[in-house]
Protein backbone atom coordinates (compact mmCIF):
# COMPACT_ATOMS: atom_id res chain seq x y z
CA UNK A 1 0.00 0.00 0.00
CA UNK A 2 1.37 3.22 -0.89
CA UNK A 3 1.04 6.33 1.01
CA UNK A 4 -2.57 7.67 1.49
CA UNK A 5 -3.32 9.73 -1.40
CA UNK A 6 -5.16 13.24 -0.69
CA UNK A 7 -8.36 13.66 -2.71
CA UNK A 8 -9.05 17.16 -2.93
CA UNK A 9 -12.83 17.47 -1.40
CA UNK A 10 -15.38 20.00 -2.52
CA UNK A 11 -15.48 23.17 -0.33
CA UNK A 12 -19.01 21.77 0.41
CA UNK A 13 -17.69 18.84 1.55
CA UNK A 14 -15.48 20.38 4.20
CA UNK A 15 -17.94 22.94 5.26
CA UNK A 16 -20.32 19.81 6.19
CA UNK A 17 -17.92 18.20 8.20
CA UNK A 18 -17.86 21.32 10.37
CA UNK A 19 -21.01 22.01 10.12
CA UNK A 20 -21.30 18.46 11.66
CA UNK A 21 -19.63 19.64 15.05
CA UNK A 22 -20.59 23.44 14.84
CA UNK A 23 -24.50 22.11 14.98
CA UNK A 24 -24.11 21.53 18.43
CA UNK A 25 -23.65 24.93 19.99
CA UNK A 26 -26.34 26.56 18.40
CA UNK A 27 -26.65 29.40 20.95
CA UNK A 28 -22.63 30.42 20.72
CA UNK A 29 -23.12 30.06 16.95
CA UNK A 30 -26.74 32.87 17.19
CA UNK A 31 -24.73 35.40 19.74
CA UNK A 32 -22.07 35.22 16.97
CA UNK A 33 -24.28 35.92 14.08
CA UNK A 34 -26.00 38.41 16.23
CA UNK A 35 -22.67 40.12 17.27
CA UNK A 36 -21.80 40.82 13.45
CA UNK A 37 -25.28 41.85 12.38
CA UNK A 38 -24.98 44.56 15.09
CA UNK A 39 -21.62 46.06 14.74
CA UNK A 40 -22.02 46.15 10.86
CA UNK A 41 -25.00 48.11 11.44
CA UNK A 42 -23.10 50.61 13.69
CA UNK A 43 -20.62 50.61 11.24
CA UNK A 44 -23.02 51.79 8.22
CA UNK A 45 -24.75 53.97 11.00
CA UNK A 46 -21.56 55.91 12.03
CA UNK A 47 -20.85 57.42 8.39
CA UNK A 48 -24.68 59.30 8.02
CA UNK A 49 -24.04 60.82 11.56
CA UNK A 50 -20.64 61.95 9.67
CA UNK A 51 -23.01 63.12 6.69
CA UNK A 52 -25.06 65.47 8.68
CA UNK A 53 -21.96 66.60 10.94
CA UNK A 54 -20.88 68.25 8.10
CA UNK A 55 -24.15 69.38 6.49
CA UNK A 56 -24.23 71.02 9.57
CA UNK A 57 -21.05 72.72 9.71
CA UNK A 58 -21.41 73.50 5.88
CA UNK A 59 -24.87 74.87 5.64
CA UNK A 60 -25.07 77.10 8.79
CA UNK A 61 -23.14 80.01 10.37
CA UNK A 62 -21.40 79.47 13.73
CA UNK A 63 -24.07 80.00 16.45
CA UNK A 64 -25.27 78.35 19.55
CA UNK A 65 -28.23 76.54 17.90
CA UNK A 66 -25.12 75.17 15.32
CA UNK A 67 -23.82 74.05 18.59
CA UNK A 68 -26.45 72.26 20.06
CA UNK A 69 -27.16 70.08 16.27
CA UNK A 70 -23.35 69.24 16.37
CA UNK A 71 -23.42 68.27 20.14
CA UNK A 72 -26.58 66.03 19.45
CA UNK A 73 -25.15 64.58 16.50
CA UNK A 74 -21.76 64.00 18.54
CA UNK A 75 -23.94 62.12 21.35
CA UNK A 76 -25.79 60.00 18.93
CA UNK A 77 -22.85 59.12 17.26
CA UNK A 78 -20.91 57.92 20.83
CA UNK A 79 -24.06 55.78 21.19
CA UNK A 80 -23.57 53.98 18.13
CA UNK A 81 -20.12 53.68 18.84
CA UNK A 82 -20.65 52.07 22.42
CA UNK A 83 -23.47 49.65 20.73
CA UNK A 84 -20.40 48.72 18.53
CA UNK A 85 -17.54 48.32 21.28
CA UNK A 86 -20.27 45.93 23.36
CA UNK A 87 -21.10 43.78 20.08
CA UNK A 88 -17.28 43.62 19.61
CA UNK A 89 -17.01 42.05 22.84
CA UNK A 90 -19.84 40.03 22.61
CA UNK A 91 -18.41 38.71 19.41
CA UNK A 92 -15.16 37.62 21.13
CA UNK A 93 -16.58 35.94 23.75
CA UNK A 94 -19.05 34.11 21.86
CA UNK A 95 -16.31 33.37 19.18
CA UNK A 96 -13.94 32.37 21.70
CA UNK A 97 -15.74 29.89 23.43
CA UNK A 98 -17.31 28.30 20.39
CA UNK A 99 -13.74 28.20 18.67
CA UNK A 100 -11.96 26.66 21.51
CA UNK A 101 -14.85 24.22 22.49
CA UNK A 102 -15.16 22.73 18.92
CA UNK A 103 -11.47 22.59 18.21
CA UNK A 104 -11.33 20.59 21.13
CA UNK A 105 -13.90 18.55 19.42
CA UNK A 106 -11.94 17.77 16.15
CA UNK A 107 -8.94 17.33 17.90
CA UNK A 108 -10.58 14.29 20.14
CA UNK A 109 -12.90 12.57 17.51
CA UNK A 110 -9.97 12.82 14.51
CA UNK A 111 -7.15 11.02 17.16
CA UNK A 112 -10.13 8.58 18.38
CA UNK A 113 -11.05 7.76 14.40
CA UNK A 114 -6.91 7.71 13.37
CA UNK A 115 -6.26 5.36 15.91
CA UNK A 116 -9.02 2.94 14.59
CA UNK A 117 -7.25 2.74 11.20
CA UNK A 118 -5.78 -0.53 10.65
CA UNK A 119 -1.96 -1.59 11.43
CA UNK A 120 -1.40 -1.80 7.54
CA UNK A 121 -2.33 1.84 7.67
CA UNK A 122 -0.11 3.29 9.63
CA UNK A 123 2.58 0.89 8.24
CA UNK A 124 1.90 2.76 5.10
CA UNK A 125 1.73 6.58 6.23
CA UNK A 126 4.53 8.67 7.87
CA UNK A 127 3.35 9.22 11.31
CA UNK A 128 4.76 12.98 10.85
CA UNK A 129 2.36 13.55 7.99
CA UNK A 130 -0.41 11.79 10.29
CA UNK A 131 -0.01 14.14 13.37
CA UNK A 132 0.72 17.44 10.92
CA UNK A 133 -2.88 16.49 9.74
CA UNK A 134 -4.42 16.14 12.77
CA UNK A 135 -3.70 19.55 14.24
CA UNK A 136 -4.31 20.96 10.95
CA UNK A 137 -7.72 20.13 10.59
CA UNK A 138 -8.28 21.23 13.99
CA UNK A 139 -6.29 24.59 13.40
CA UNK A 140 -8.26 24.84 10.00
CA UNK A 141 -12.02 25.47 11.56
CA UNK A 142 -10.50 28.18 13.75
CA UNK A 143 -9.00 29.71 10.02
CA UNK A 144 -12.38 28.84 8.47
CA UNK A 145 -14.18 30.41 10.88
CA UNK A 146 -12.45 33.72 11.43
CA UNK A 147 -12.38 34.20 8.20
CA UNK A 148 -16.22 33.76 7.46
CA UNK A 149 -17.04 35.64 10.94
CA UNK A 150 -14.78 39.16 10.63
CA UNK A 151 -14.38 39.01 6.89
CA UNK A 152 -16.72 37.16 4.49
CA UNK A 153 -19.88 38.07 6.32
CA UNK A 154 -19.09 41.55 7.89
CA UNK A 155 -17.80 43.00 4.15
CA UNK A 156 -21.08 41.33 2.57
CA UNK A 157 -23.35 42.68 5.12
CA UNK A 158 -21.44 45.93 4.41
CA UNK A 159 -21.54 46.42 1.20
CA UNK A 160 -25.21 45.34 1.20
CA UNK A 161 -26.44 48.12 3.59
CA UNK A 162 -23.54 50.51 1.81
CA UNK A 163 -25.95 49.76 -1.28
CA UNK A 164 -29.43 50.10 -0.75
CA UNK A 165 -27.89 53.65 1.73
CA UNK A 166 -26.60 55.15 -1.15
CA UNK A 167 -29.58 53.88 -3.35
CA UNK A 168 -31.78 55.96 -1.32
CA UNK A 169 -29.75 59.12 -1.28
CA UNK A 170 -29.29 59.08 -5.22
CA UNK A 171 -30.07 55.99 -7.68
CA UNK A 172 -27.35 55.91 -9.36
CA UNK A 173 -24.67 56.18 -7.38
CA UNK A 174 -26.51 53.34 -5.54
CA UNK A 175 -26.62 50.99 -8.63
CA UNK A 176 -23.26 51.85 -9.67
CA UNK A 177 -21.73 50.56 -6.33
CA UNK A 178 -23.97 47.85 -6.75
CA UNK A 179 -22.89 47.09 -10.21
CA UNK A 180 -19.35 47.38 -9.05
CA UNK A 181 -20.00 45.01 -5.84
CA UNK A 182 -21.61 41.87 -8.71
CA UNK A 183 -18.63 42.69 -11.07
CA UNK A 184 -16.20 42.27 -7.55
CA UNK A 185 -18.21 39.07 -6.73
CA UNK A 186 -18.12 37.20 -9.73
CA UNK A 187 -14.24 38.20 -10.56
CA UNK A 188 -13.56 36.33 -6.50
CA UNK A 189 -15.73 32.95 -7.67
CA UNK A 190 -13.17 32.79 -10.65
CA UNK A 191 -10.12 33.43 -9.06
CA UNK A 192 -11.44 30.99 -6.68
CA UNK A 193 -12.23 28.20 -8.99
CA UNK A 194 -8.69 29.20 -10.67
CA UNK A 195 -6.40 29.67 -7.47
CA UNK A 196 -7.77 26.35 -6.34
CA UNK A 197 -5.58 23.59 -7.69
CA UNK A 198 -2.51 25.83 -7.01
CA UNK A 199 -3.15 25.52 -3.32
CA UNK A 200 -3.95 22.08 -3.03
CA UNK A 201 -0.36 21.40 -4.74
CA UNK A 202 1.06 23.49 -2.07
CA UNK A 203 -0.72 22.19 0.73
CA UNK A 204 0.49 18.24 -0.77
CA UNK A 205 4.03 19.59 -1.40
CA UNK A 206 4.06 20.78 2.49
CA UNK A 207 2.67 17.51 3.62
CA UNK A 208 5.53 15.47 2.23
CA UNK A 209 8.19 18.05 3.10
CA UNK A 210 7.00 17.54 6.88
CA UNK A 211 6.87 13.80 6.45
CA UNK A 212 10.11 13.70 4.88
CA UNK A 213 11.36 15.77 7.79
CA UNK A 214 9.88 13.40 9.99
CA UNK A 215 11.04 9.63 8.44
CA UNK A 216 14.43 11.36 8.77
CA UNK A 217 14.32 12.40 12.35
CA UNK A 218 13.10 8.86 12.74
CA UNK A 219 15.23 7.08 11.03
CA UNK A 220 18.18 9.55 12.78
CA UNK A 221 20.37 6.78 13.87
CA UNK A 222 20.31 4.76 10.84
CA UNK A 223 21.31 7.77 8.72
CA UNK A 224 24.30 8.42 11.41
CA UNK A 225 25.52 4.27 10.89
CA UNK A 226 24.96 4.48 6.90
CA UNK A 227 26.73 7.96 6.30
CA UNK A 228 23.80 8.89 5.18
CA UNK A 229 23.76 12.41 6.14
CA UNK A 230 24.79 13.80 2.14
CA UNK A 231 22.19 11.30 0.73
CA UNK A 232 19.11 12.54 2.68
CA UNK A 233 19.77 15.98 2.07
CA UNK A 234 19.47 15.17 -1.50
CA UNK A 235 16.46 13.61 -1.06
CA UNK A 236 15.15 16.40 0.88
CA UNK A 237 16.28 18.85 -1.47
CA UNK A 238 14.28 16.89 -4.48
CA UNK A 239 11.34 17.38 -2.00
CA UNK A 240 11.84 21.06 -1.45
CA UNK A 241 12.45 21.80 -4.80
CA UNK A 242 8.83 20.62 -6.01
CA UNK A 243 7.93 22.69 -2.37
CA UNK A 244 9.38 26.05 -3.37
CA UNK A 245 7.77 25.69 -7.29
CA UNK A 246 4.48 24.92 -6.04
CA UNK A 247 4.90 27.65 -3.66
CA UNK A 248 6.45 30.01 -5.80
CA UNK A 249 3.65 29.71 -8.11
CA UNK A 250 1.19 30.06 -5.66
CA UNK A 251 2.46 33.49 -5.30
CA UNK A 252 2.65 34.40 -8.45
CA UNK A 253 -0.50 34.11 -9.18
CA UNK A 254 -1.97 35.97 -6.14
CA UNK A 255 0.11 39.02 -7.40
CA UNK A 256 -2.00 39.07 -10.72
CA UNK A 257 -4.75 38.97 -8.64
CA UNK A 258 -3.94 41.91 -6.96
CA UNK A 259 -2.95 43.63 -9.67
CA UNK A 260 -6.52 42.99 -11.05
CA UNK A 261 -7.96 43.77 -7.87
CA UNK A 262 -6.34 47.58 -7.89
CA UNK A 263 -7.46 48.41 -11.07
CA UNK A 264 -11.01 47.41 -9.97
CA UNK A 265 -10.53 49.97 -6.74
CA UNK A 266 -9.51 52.67 -9.07
CA UNK A 267 -12.04 52.46 -11.18
CA UNK A 268 -14.80 52.41 -8.98
CA UNK A 269 -13.23 55.24 -6.96
CA UNK A 270 -12.39 57.41 -10.14
CA UNK A 271 -16.21 56.37 -10.88
CA UNK A 272 -18.50 57.13 -7.94
CA UNK A 273 -15.85 60.66 -7.22
CA UNK A 274 -17.07 61.51 -10.73
CA UNK A 275 -20.72 61.22 -10.63
CA UNK A 276 -20.56 62.49 -7.43
CA UNK A 277 -19.42 65.72 -8.47
CA UNK A 278 -21.70 65.98 -11.38
CA UNK A 279 -24.92 65.55 -9.12
CA UNK A 280 -23.14 68.47 -6.61
CA UNK A 281 -23.29 70.67 -9.29
CA UNK A 282 -26.60 69.88 -9.68
CA UNK A 283 -27.74 70.36 -6.27
CA UNK A 284 -28.82 66.86 -6.42
CA UNK A 285 -26.22 65.63 -2.98
CA UNK A 286 -24.73 67.85 -0.41
CA UNK A 287 -21.13 68.07 0.92
CA UNK A 288 -21.74 65.85 3.67
CA UNK A 289 -22.96 63.18 0.89
CA UNK A 290 -19.28 63.58 -0.36
CA UNK A 291 -18.33 61.99 2.96
CA UNK A 292 -20.61 59.33 2.92
CA UNK A 293 -19.40 58.09 -0.05
CA UNK A 294 -15.69 58.32 0.31
CA UNK A 295 -16.23 56.62 4.49
CA UNK A 296 -18.41 53.56 2.42
CA UNK A 297 -16.05 53.17 -0.20
CA UNK A 298 -12.57 53.80 1.83
CA UNK A 299 -14.19 50.97 4.68
CA UNK A 300 -15.13 48.59 1.70
CA UNK A 301 -12.00 48.81 -0.19
CA UNK A 302 -10.27 48.14 3.54
CA UNK A 303 -12.73 44.84 3.80
CA UNK A 304 -12.09 43.44 0.52
CA UNK A 305 -8.59 44.01 0.51
CA UNK A 306 -8.63 42.21 4.13
CA UNK A 307 -10.82 39.43 2.03
CA UNK A 308 -8.36 38.93 -0.76
CA UNK A 309 -5.65 38.65 1.89
CA UNK A 310 -7.60 36.29 4.06
CA UNK A 311 -8.41 34.40 1.23
CA UNK A 312 -4.84 32.88 0.99
CA UNK A 313 -5.06 31.54 4.45
CA UNK A 314 -9.06 30.62 3.49
CA UNK A 315 -8.17 28.17 0.92
CA UNK A 316 -4.53 26.67 2.45
CA UNK A 317 -7.07 25.91 5.32
CA UNK A 318 -10.07 24.02 2.86
CA UNK A 319 -6.76 22.05 1.54
CA UNK A 320 -5.24 21.50 5.00
CA UNK A 321 -8.86 20.05 6.27
CA UNK A 322 -9.39 18.07 3.19
CA UNK A 323 -6.28 15.84 3.96
CA UNK A 324 -7.70 14.72 7.07
CA UNK A 325 -10.91 14.62 6.05
CA UNK A 326 -9.85 12.11 3.44
CA UNK A 327 -9.19 10.41 6.27
CA UNK A 328 -12.05 10.82 7.83
CA UNK A 329 -14.11 9.34 5.16
CA UNK A 330 -11.46 6.44 4.39
CA UNK A 331 -13.19 3.48 5.61
CA UNK A 332 -11.84 1.50 8.39
CA UNK A 333 -10.17 -1.94 7.05
CA UNK A 334 -10.83 -3.51 10.22
CA UNK A 335 -13.97 -3.25 11.78
CA UNK A 336 -16.07 -4.77 14.38
CA UNK A 337 -19.50 -5.69 12.40
CA UNK A 338 -22.59 -4.22 13.85
CA UNK A 339 -23.81 -5.49 17.59
CA UNK A 340 -20.39 -7.82 17.81
CA UNK A 341 -20.27 -9.66 20.88
CA UNK A 342 -17.42 -9.67 23.50
CA UNK A 343 -15.04 -12.64 23.05
CA UNK A 344 -15.67 -15.21 25.92
CA UNK A 345 -12.41 -17.36 26.44
CA UNK A 346 -13.55 -20.50 28.76
CA UNK A 347 -10.70 -22.93 27.79
CA UNK A 348 -8.54 -21.10 25.32
CA UNK A 349 -8.23 -23.20 22.48
CA UNK A 350 -7.18 -21.53 19.02
CA UNK A 351 -8.42 -23.01 15.60
CA UNK A 352 -6.71 -21.61 12.01
CA UNK A 353 -9.47 -23.20 9.45
CA UNK A 354 -8.66 -22.74 5.76
CA UNK A 355 -6.94 -19.62 6.25
CA UNK A 356 -5.81 -17.79 3.19
CA UNK A 357 -3.80 -13.57 2.97
CA UNK A 358 -1.69 -11.87 0.81
CA UNK A 359 -0.07 -8.70 0.76
CA UNK A 360 -1.42 -7.29 -2.93
CA UNK A 361 -0.20 -10.63 -5.21
CA UNK A 362 2.45 -11.68 -2.92
CA UNK A 363 0.42 -14.99 -1.31
CA UNK A 364 1.98 -15.19 2.62
CA UNK A 365 -1.03 -18.21 3.81
CA UNK A 366 -2.74 -20.63 1.01
CA UNK A 367 -5.22 -22.74 3.00
CA UNK A 368 -3.22 -22.89 6.71
CA UNK A 369 -5.18 -25.28 9.01
CA UNK A 370 -3.43 -25.45 12.77
CA UNK A 371 -5.43 -26.05 16.25
CA UNK A 372 -3.77 -25.01 19.59
CA UNK A 373 -5.48 -27.24 22.26
CA UNK A 374 -6.67 -25.38 25.36
CA UNK A 375 -3.55 -24.36 27.36
CA UNK A 376 -1.34 -25.74 24.70
CA UNK A 377 2.42 -24.43 23.90
CA UNK A 378 3.08 -23.98 20.79
CA UNK A 379 6.58 -23.47 19.12
CA UNK A 380 6.40 -22.06 15.56
CA UNK A 381 9.85 -22.18 13.52
CA UNK A 382 10.56 -21.44 9.88
CA UNK A 383 12.90 -19.11 7.68
CA UNK A 384 12.38 -15.50 7.38
CA UNK A 385 9.30 -14.32 5.27
CA UNK A 386 7.46 -17.57 5.58
CA UNK A 387 4.91 -15.90 7.64
CA UNK A 388 5.40 -16.67 11.06
CA UNK A 389 4.44 -13.34 12.28
CA UNK A 390 1.89 -12.73 10.04
CA UNK A 391 -0.36 -15.69 11.58
CA UNK A 392 0.43 -13.82 14.94
CA UNK A 393 -0.74 -10.37 13.40
CA UNK A 394 -3.49 -12.57 11.89
CA UNK A 395 -4.83 -13.75 15.30
CA UNK A 396 -4.85 -10.40 17.13
CA UNK A 397 -6.44 -9.33 13.73
CA UNK A 398 -4.36 -7.04 12.92
CA UNK A 399 -5.18 -8.11 9.39
CA UNK A 400 -8.37 -9.35 8.09
CA UNK A 401 -8.49 -12.70 6.74
CA UNK A 402 -8.91 -13.27 2.98
CA UNK A 403 -10.70 -16.12 3.10
CA UNK A 404 -11.13 -19.20 6.14
CA UNK A 405 -11.32 -18.21 9.63
CA UNK A 406 -9.63 -17.70 13.28
CA UNK A 407 -11.68 -19.60 16.09
CA UNK A 408 -11.06 -18.74 19.46
CA UNK A 409 -13.26 -21.38 21.88
CA UNK A 410 -15.35 -21.86 18.94
CA UNK A 411 -15.68 -17.97 18.44
CA UNK A 412 -14.95 -16.55 14.96
CA UNK A 413 -12.54 -13.50 15.76
CA UNK A 414 -13.59 -11.74 12.75
CA UNK A 415 -17.74 -11.56 14.83
CA UNK A 416 -16.48 -10.53 18.09
CA UNK A 417 -15.24 -6.90 19.09
CA UNK A 418 -11.21 -6.31 18.84
CA UNK A 419 -11.18 -4.72 21.69
CA UNK A 420 -12.19 -7.92 24.17
CA UNK A 421 -9.82 -10.27 21.49
CA UNK A 422 -6.73 -8.13 22.06
CA UNK A 423 -7.94 -8.40 25.81
CA UNK A 424 -8.00 -12.13 25.91
CA UNK A 425 -4.30 -12.54 23.99
CA UNK A 426 -1.10 -10.68 25.71
CA UNK A 427 1.69 -10.34 23.52
CA UNK A 428 5.18 -9.88 23.64
CA UNK A 429 6.68 -8.57 20.23
CA UNK A 430 10.13 -9.43 18.54
CA UNK A 431 11.01 -4.82 18.98
CA UNK A 432 8.67 -3.47 21.51
CA UNK A 433 8.23 0.30 21.58
CA UNK A 434 7.69 2.24 24.61
CA UNK A 435 5.82 5.11 24.88
CA UNK A 436 7.51 8.26 26.21
CA UNK A 437 6.29 8.13 29.90
CA UNK A 438 8.12 6.50 33.04
CA UNK A 439 8.61 2.58 33.41
CA UNK A 440 5.69 2.67 35.78
CA UNK A 441 3.40 3.90 33.05
CA UNK A 442 4.71 2.01 30.10
CA UNK A 443 4.35 -1.27 32.44
CA UNK A 444 0.81 -0.47 33.31
CA UNK A 445 -0.33 -0.49 30.41
CA UNK A 446 -0.80 -4.17 30.49
CA UNK A 447 -3.29 -3.58 32.77
CA UNK A 448 -3.89 0.41 34.14
CA UNK A 449 -5.86 -0.68 36.83
CA UNK A 450 -2.70 -2.40 37.86
CA UNK A 451 -1.93 -0.95 41.67
CA UNK A 452 2.08 -0.10 42.41
CA UNK A 453 2.45 -2.94 44.05
CA UNK A 454 1.20 -5.29 41.39
CA UNK A 455 3.35 -3.49 39.14
CA UNK A 456 6.48 -3.94 41.29
CA UNK A 457 6.02 -6.95 41.82
CA UNK A 458 4.93 -8.28 38.20
CA UNK A 459 8.60 -6.34 37.07
CA UNK A 460 10.31 -8.41 40.48
CA UNK A 461 9.45 -11.60 37.92
CA UNK A 462 10.34 -10.41 34.99
CA UNK A 463 14.30 -9.92 37.23
CA UNK A 464 13.08 -6.13 35.75
CA UNK A 465 13.05 -4.17 39.23
CA UNK A 466 16.97 -4.53 39.41
CA UNK A 467 17.44 -2.57 36.19
CA UNK A 468 14.72 -0.27 36.91
CA UNK A 469 15.79 0.63 40.18
CA UNK A 470 19.10 1.54 39.32
CA UNK A 471 17.04 4.46 37.11
CA UNK A 472 17.76 8.30 38.26
CA UNK A 473 13.90 8.63 39.08
CA UNK A 474 13.20 4.68 39.98
CA UNK A 475 9.66 3.38 38.10
CA UNK A 476 9.41 7.29 37.61
CA UNK A 477 12.07 7.34 35.20
CA UNK A 478 11.06 8.25 31.42
CA UNK A 479 12.02 6.45 29.19
CA UNK A 480 12.10 8.70 26.00
CA UNK A 481 10.66 8.76 22.68
CA UNK A 482 10.09 4.93 21.95
CA UNK A 483 11.78 3.55 24.67
CA UNK A 484 15.44 4.94 23.40
CA UNK A 485 16.83 5.62 26.65
CA UNK A 486 16.57 1.81 27.20
CA UNK A 487 18.49 -1.21 25.55
CA UNK A 488 16.90 -3.30 23.25
CA UNK A 489 17.07 -6.06 25.93
CA UNK A 490 15.65 -3.34 28.82
CA UNK A 491 12.72 -2.86 26.60
CA UNK A 492 12.04 -6.34 25.59
CA UNK A 493 12.18 -7.12 29.40
CA UNK A 494 9.43 -4.50 30.01
CA UNK A 495 7.33 -5.65 27.51
CA UNK A 496 7.31 -9.27 28.52
CA UNK A 497 6.49 -7.19 32.62
CA UNK A 498 3.15 -5.88 30.88
CA UNK A 499 2.32 -9.39 29.52
CA UNK A 500 2.80 -10.71 33.49
CA UNK A 501 0.82 -8.26 34.70
CA UNK A 502 -1.98 -8.38 31.86
CA UNK A 503 -2.59 -12.48 32.71
CA UNK A 504 -4.44 -12.99 29.50
CA UNK A 505 -5.56 -16.82 28.61
CA UNK A 506 -3.85 -16.42 25.23
CA UNK A 507 0.06 -15.53 25.18
CA UNK A 508 2.02 -14.84 22.02
CA UNK A 509 5.83 -14.40 22.08
CA UNK A 510 7.17 -13.32 18.93
CA UNK A 511 11.08 -13.88 19.53
CA UNK A 512 10.30 -12.79 22.86
CA UNK A 513 14.15 -13.22 23.72
CA UNK A 514 15.63 -12.33 20.54
CA UNK A 515 16.75 -9.05 22.34
CA UNK A 516 18.52 -10.44 25.22
CA UNK A 517 21.93 -11.74 26.44
CA UNK A 518 22.20 -15.27 27.56
CA UNK A 519 22.59 -13.75 30.83
CA UNK A 520 19.68 -12.11 30.76
CA UNK A 521 17.65 -14.65 29.21
CA UNK A 522 18.67 -17.47 31.89
CA UNK A 523 17.10 -14.75 34.63
CA UNK A 524 13.92 -14.56 32.66
CA UNK A 525 13.38 -18.57 31.32
CA UNK A 526 11.53 -19.02 35.33
CA UNK A 527 9.55 -15.85 34.70
CA UNK A 528 8.92 -16.88 30.78
CA UNK A 529 7.79 -20.10 32.30
CA UNK A 530 5.39 -18.86 34.81
CA UNK A 531 4.29 -16.52 32.29
CA UNK A 532 3.25 -19.68 30.25
CA UNK A 533 1.45 -21.91 32.94
CA UNK A 534 -2.47 -22.53 31.63
CA UNK A 535 -2.48 -20.26 29.11
CA UNK A 536 -2.29 -21.01 25.54
CA UNK A 537 0.39 -20.04 23.85
CA UNK A 538 1.94 -19.57 20.80
CA UNK A 539 5.82 -18.54 20.56
CA UNK A 540 7.80 -17.65 17.43
CA UNK A 541 11.67 -18.38 17.93
CA UNK A 542 14.91 -19.86 17.24
CA UNK A 543 16.50 -20.52 20.55
CA UNK A 544 16.74 -23.92 20.94
CA UNK A 545 15.96 -23.34 25.46
CA UNK A 546 12.84 -21.78 24.39
CA UNK A 547 11.57 -24.20 21.73
CA UNK A 548 12.60 -27.08 23.91
CA UNK A 549 9.87 -26.15 26.89
CA UNK A 550 7.26 -26.48 24.18
CA UNK A 551 4.52 -28.65 23.77
CA UNK A 552 4.75 -29.09 19.96
CA UNK A 553 6.58 -27.28 17.15
CA UNK A 554 4.99 -26.28 13.99
CA UNK A 555 7.45 -25.63 11.11
CA UNK A 556 6.57 -23.49 7.98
Amino acid sequence: MQELSRRHLSAKTVLAEYWSYLKHYPGSLVLTIISVLGIQAASLISPLFFRQFFNVLSSQNPSVETLHQLELIIVLFGLASFFSWAMQRLQAVATHYLESHLMQDLYKSSFAYLLGHSYNFFTSNFAGSLTHKVSRFARSFEQLFDTVIYQFAPTFLFVAGAVVILFFRNHLLGEMLGAWALVFIAFQIWISNYRQPYRAARAEADTKTTGTIADAISNQNTIALFSGKAYEESVFSEVLKKWHTATLTVWTVDERIWGAMGLLFVGINVAMLYGAAIFWQRGAITIGDFVLIQSYLLTTFGQLIGINRALRGFYDSFADASEMITILKTPHEVQDLAGAPRLKVSNGEVSFKDVDFYFTDRPVLEKFNLVIAPREKIALVGPSGAGKSTITKLLLRLYDVKSGSIEIDGQNIAEVTQESLRNSIAFVPQEPILFHRTLKENIRYGRRDASDEEVITAAKAAHCHEFISAQPEGYDTFVGERGIKLSGGERQRVAIVRAILKDAPVLILDEATSSLDSESESLIQDALEALMHDKTVLVIAHRLSTIMKMDRIVSR
